[in-house]
């Protein structure tokens, strides 16, 4: 019995430490209420948080910290004390340069807490903020004494869930986004299961428990909720690791050759956790937390930033019409400078006359730009044991004359776009960059398209890491002082970041429409995905507006075709959103279908308004956006391999204004597969009082431009 006393005691006793310890740092609520996070020290120092939204828990009992590494892994999650837990609030507008909508709200409660290890005496700082639309919360490392920088050998931030929620996901790859997405409870999850859209080699062959960040799940309750990060620079990318039994998600980050995570100099900052939780799917949508996690501009005058439509000579390369090098690959060696001296194999794209012929083309019907690959030398090698040095970012192919073809796109008014890969060769691209945006300065040039496909150099390195994390942020920054606008391929995914340096206009990292052209594509409900999950943290080069969409078109032993129908690639322009959108079929399929194109040319790019009508993950979206600086709306709805109708109230228009409704909607016997290329176009009067019905094939669309008329 008294065996049995002494120990009741002391679970009494811990207990109640336990409870005044979490007395002593504050419970904050989100804005409206809804939301509450709970942050407090267990018994054995472990910081630790959950988060409950409208009274029932979203996230349980989480601990944060992180393994560091010196000559051993060394111990920064427990044994804590508390030194201070401040609170604050804020409420703030701002005007994003270019955007979803002209004006952003930015309203939160913080709170700040800092511990302090009783050995040690390190210091880490959490910040937690809780908006309407979630929670996000990084780490703080102050200055320290007798130690100015952290290695960090794991970050062990939690997210336990409060079932097995379905969960939308791609496997855990350190080097690429560009998957499809599967689908799955939680506990089901296998990261190296193949997916029938998947044919990439999975490089990360040791944990099936592996995923990338955002992960989307709905729970058995309705709710949609999001597991992301917003403001990633100089940090590797959080992934996420599945405890399938426990329903936990651990932070995962990506190592470096030596297999550490990351290195902090203090005084510096984590990006931030994220948890997004909405009823729903539409509002999940139009949550803007990640930006607003994220530094505003650090460019003053961003005048000089502006959205484009461009067309370019992309496509017909990923169909084989034309080809990336100038002559045959095995007639390359490393070195080589008298490109005028090696037989030209015929097929090459970025020739003077071709470009000259695409900027007609964008003149004539209104484009702001005109992309060009291929056109500087070293493709011959790009895949070679030379890549690391063959590519030059200042000297064109003999058959392309940079100079002339600069001042008859100026006399055209049209817009150069410039195209740098890399081959995931870093080294040589930084060494290149200062001499290859002055050639950009001096042929007028306002944007770069990089690429970083394959496997990096120095080898060990990745995508996803810390140092290339760090690169492409520098990226930005170095075209930003010469006001030059960047488009990444093949870079770690956004996460607000275009909100600190705008002129980082759009990335890829996802899987994107040149899928379709060489492999088994995106499955149709591919794109109802991507905004839920990819999107969130910014706007994606996808590349829209194929109109041949069967490849057979171009070669008959190509049974490969992309899986939608016409009118839905009009719609993508308006679901997907960027302020840099591309026609990405060739002139002449456009020149064929020139009612349907018109769509492409009259439709925004960048918007003061976006209302998210009807959306579900995986099934469909319907958007409708207000075009800046107009009084036009344009409308997007695209479907998954099912078909469906939407009837749409028009009160997102101008009250007591009649407008002309363009209407592209697929045909009465459209179909992805069996017909994609039916359809209609009528135009109807309406009003803000107006319903329309809208009619969507399977794997299908509808597009409607709204204007302003008399009666």
């Amino acid at each position: 019995m008294k065996m049995k006393r002494v120990f009741f005691w002391f679970v009494a006793l811990g207990f109640l430490s336990a409870t005044v310890l979490q007395a002593q740092i504050p419970t904050i609520s989100s804005p409206n209420k809804s939301f509450k996070a709970e942050v407090w020290l267990n018994e054995n120092g472990v910081l630790t948080y959950s988060l409950s939204f409208k009274n029932q828990a979203v996230v349980k009992a989480s601990k944060l910290g992180f393994v560091l590494s010196y000559q051993e892994k060394t111990n920064f999650f427990s044994d804590f004390e508390l030194v201070k837990a401040d609170t604050s609030s804020s409420f703030s507008t701002w005007k994003p340069v270019l955007g979803e909508e002209s004006e952003i709200t930015d309203n939160h409660h913080e709170l700040y807490v800092e511990v302090k290890q009783k050995e040690t005496g390190r210091v880490l700082g959490v910040r937690f903020r809780l908006f309407d639309d979630g929670l996000g919360f990084r780490y703080e490392f102050p200055a320290q004494k007798n130690l100015s920088f952290f290695v960090i050998s794991d970050e062990l931030t939690e997210f336990a869930l409060t079932g097995d929620h379905q969960t939308f996901w791609i496997p855990g790859d350190y080097d690429s986004n560009e998957y499809a997405y599967s689908k799955t409870p939680l506990s089901q999850i296998k990261a190296q299961t193949a997916h029938p859209y998947n044919n990439l080699a999975y490089r990360l062959v040791s944990n099936d428990s592996l995923i990338q960040t955002p992960a989307l799940m709905k729970t058995d309750k309705g709710l949609y909720m999001l597991i992301f990060e917003a403001g990633v620079r100089n940090f590797p990318v959080m992934f996420a690791d599945v405890d399938r039994s426990k329903f936990v998600y651990k932070a995962h980050l990506v190592p470096d050759p030596s297999g550490n995570k990351a290195r902090v100099q203090t005084p510096d900052v984590t990006p931030w956790r994220t948890i997004h939780v909405s009823e729903k799917a539409e509002t999940l949508l139009s949550s803007r937390m990640t930006l607003n996690l994220n530094e505003p501009s650090k460019i003053e005058d961003t005048s000089w930033i502006k959205p484009m439509k461009y067309v370019g000579i992309w496509w017909g390369m990923h169909v084989g019409v034309y080809s990336w090098n100038y002559t045959d690959t095995n007639t390359v060696k490393l070195g080589i400078t008298d490109w005028n001296s090696l037989k030209p194999h015929g097929r090459h794209g970025a020739t003077t006359e071709r470009v000259i012929s695409f900027i007609d083309f964008a003149a004539k019907h209104g484009f702001d730009g005109v992309l060009v690959e291929g056109w500087n030398v070293g493709w011959e090698g790009w895949s070679g044991p030379f890549k690391e040095w063959i590519f030059d970012f200042v000297t064109p192919y003999p058959d392309f004359d940079i100079e002339y073809i600069s001042k008859y796109a100026k006399e055209k008014g049209v817009k150069m776009i410039m195209h740098h890969e890399t081959a995931a060769g870093v080294v040589t691209y930084e060494r290149q960059l200062q001499d290859a945006m002055d050639v950009m300065v001096q042929y007028g040039y306002p944007a770069v398209k990089t690429g970083y496909v394959g496997t990096l150099s120095p080898i060990g390195e990745h995508h996803d890491g810390q140092t290339m994390s760090e690169h492409y942020y520098w990226v930005a920054q170095e075209m930003a002082k010469h006001q030059l606008m960047v488009n990444m391929h093949e870079s770690h995914r956004l996460s607000g970041v275009h909100r600190t340096y705008p002129n980082w206009i759009a990335s890829e990292a996802a899987r994107g429409n040149e899928f379709n052209a060489w492999s088994a594509g995106n499955p149709p409900e591919h794109e109802t995905i991507l905004p839920f999950t990819r999107l969130m943290g910014g706007p994606m080069d996808y590349t829209p507006g194929i109109f041949e969409i069967k490849l057979s078109h171009y070669n008959p032993d190509n049974k490969y075709s992309v899986k939608t129908t016409l009118v839905k690639q009009l719609a993508l322009y308006v679901t997907m959103y960027s302020p840099l959108q591309m026609a990405a079929d060739l002139p002449e399929n456009y020149e064929r279908y020139a009612d349907a194109f018109q769509f492409i040319k009259d439709v925004g790019v960048d918007w003061s308004e976006s209302k998210v009508i009807a959306a579900e993950p995986g099934d469909y979206i319907v958007i409708a956006r207000k075009e800046k600086g107009t009084e036009e709306w344009f409308l997007g709805g695209i479907t998954d391999e099912e078909k469906r109708e939407f009837t749409v109230k028009l009160d997102f228009l101008t009250d007591k204004q009649n407008y002309m409704a363009e209407i592209y909607q697929d045909g009465k016997d459209a179909h992805w597969d069996k017909n994609p290329k039916s359809y209609e176009i009528k135009k109807q009067k309406v009003t803000s009082k107006s319903k329309l019905k809208l009619k969507l094939a399977e794997g299908g669309g509808v597009a409607i431009r709204y204007y302003p008329i008399n009666k």
